[in-house]
């Protein structure tokens, strides 16, 4: 009996990488354009990072995380997100030592148990986009600009920030008390999960997808009437500058996004081409939060995106289907023109170019179809004729055009040129 990957927790087959890879490519060139450098963190964390960091009244720390003790008895959890662990090491590293704003990103796995749909797997991936040492809203909008430029770079159609301030420690109480006053009258039309959330994180049940509670959360009181000065200025500073990079950008005072740690500016990328659920990225500022996982106070924003979700609206646009790159294949003939062309193909890739091999003997017809098959640019015909007369054949596969080189020093350099051209 076949085994079969856990439910879901998918693979990624090599007709998909390829635009999974284009994705990454993007992330690096854009994210390198705007300073940001990469981090790798581990798979692994202390339970209590992720109940500190995220807040012990989230879905993903009450249901979702995947947590046991390893064999010395210590609580240890997949990670669920990555924010808390790139704090996390941002501290225990010393990063703030630099005295600069540190902007970092990375790419991987994440694991939260829950119930698989398109686009929501047990496994995922995202991108995550951290900054760290400034509260002022330039910064606030360099990152959601970056946000901007990465999907639009991608071609990703009708992106829009939706944007919202979730106050500060000082004005949130208020907020909070006007918020479970309001609730309290209806507590009989909440759903479970949000009768417990009005006594904990009432906050949270304007965030509930069940449409009862969605339809009391439309008539709430509105954050921004409680917003301090510090933070409305914060605020219209964002939107002014957003505005002056001619950002589409939408207000949004429902969005609380789904983490205890967001103060201030929240914001979510959102495509017209994923209906109700349309939202590829989301984020915001989570000031306390390094000084709650044991740094010193230093502010912090940033924002992660389903690598899944994008790659679906990805694939939805694309016209033609991506193929893996081959610059040359080489097509042996004879056991003397494979010992040449196997030593001709080291040669061609130390030169950057991808060059596939012949591996097993076969007809020139069969040959030619399987260039074809690896989508080759060129193909070298090297049989024992063409080396007793000390030449191969360069065949151009679009227009099959063909042209005899001679096999002496300059061989390889004629060929990549060949390619360049």
């Amino acid at each position: 009996m076949e085994i079969r990957s856990i439910r879901g927790m998918n693979d990624i087959l090599p007709e998909d990488s390829i635009l999974w890879k284009q994705v990454r490519d993007t992330m690096h060139y854009v994210l390198g354009s705007y300073g940001f450098r990469e981090i790798l963190i581990p798979v692994l964390e202390e339970t209590r990072l992720f109940q500190r960091g995220i807040g012990e009244t989230t879905d993903i720390v009450e249901k979702e995380m995947y947590t046991f003790e390893d064999k010395s008895g210590q609580s240890l959890t997949l990670r669920p997100e990555a924010t808390a662990s790139i704090v996390r090491a941002y501290v225990q590293h010393h990063l703030y030592a630099s005295g600069k704003v540190e902007k970092l990103y990375f790419w991987g796995p994440m694991f939260r148990y829950e119930r698989p749909q398109k686009g929501r797997y047990r496994q995922f991936y995202q991108i995550d986009v951290e900054a760290f040492g400034s509260n002022d809203p330039t910064l606030d909008t360099d990152i959601i600009a970056s946000l901007y430029d990465f999907l639009t770079t991608l071609n990703v159609p009708g992106v829009t920030i939706e944007i919202n301030s979730l106050g500060c420690p000082n004005c949130r109480p208020a907020y909070h008390k006007a918020l479970k006053a309001y609730f309290s009258d209806k507590i009989d039309k909440l759903c479970p999960d949000c009768k417990s959330r009005l006594v904990r994180n009432p906050l949270r049940i304007l965030d509930c997808k069940v449409e009862t509670c969605h339809e009391l959360a439309l008539k709430a009181p509105n954050i921004h009437e409680f917003l301090c000065d510090t933070c409305k200025n914060h605020f219209q500073g964002v939107q002014s500058y957003l505005e002056d990079l001619h950002i589409p950008t939408r207000l949004n005072p429902m969005m609380v996004r789904g983490l205890d740690y967001y103060v201030q500016t929240t914001f979510e990328a959102v495509s017209e081409n994923l209906g109700a659920q349309n939202a590829v990225a989301g984020g915001g500022r989570y000031d306390g939060l390094v000084k709650q996982l044991g740094g010193p106070d230093i502010p912090g924003i940033g924002y992660a995106m389903g690598m899944e979700r994008l790659i679906m609206i990805l694939q939805d646009i694309r016209k033609e289907p991506l193929s893996w790159p081959c610059d040359l294949f080489i097509a042996t003939l004879g056991d003397k023109a494979r010992r040449y062309g196997i030593t001709l193909a080291s040669k061609i890739r130390k030169e950057g170019k991808v060059c596939e091999f012949s591996y097993e003997p076969k007809s020139l017809k069969a040959l030619m179809k399987l260039a074809n098959r690896l989508n080759a640019r060129f193909t070298a015909i090297i049989g024992e004729d063409e080396l007793q007369r000390k030449e191969i054949v360069l065949r151009n596969m679009a227009t099959r055009e063909q042209t005899t080189l001679p096999v002496d020093d300059t061989l390889t350099e004629k060929i990549t040129g060949l390619l360049d051209g």
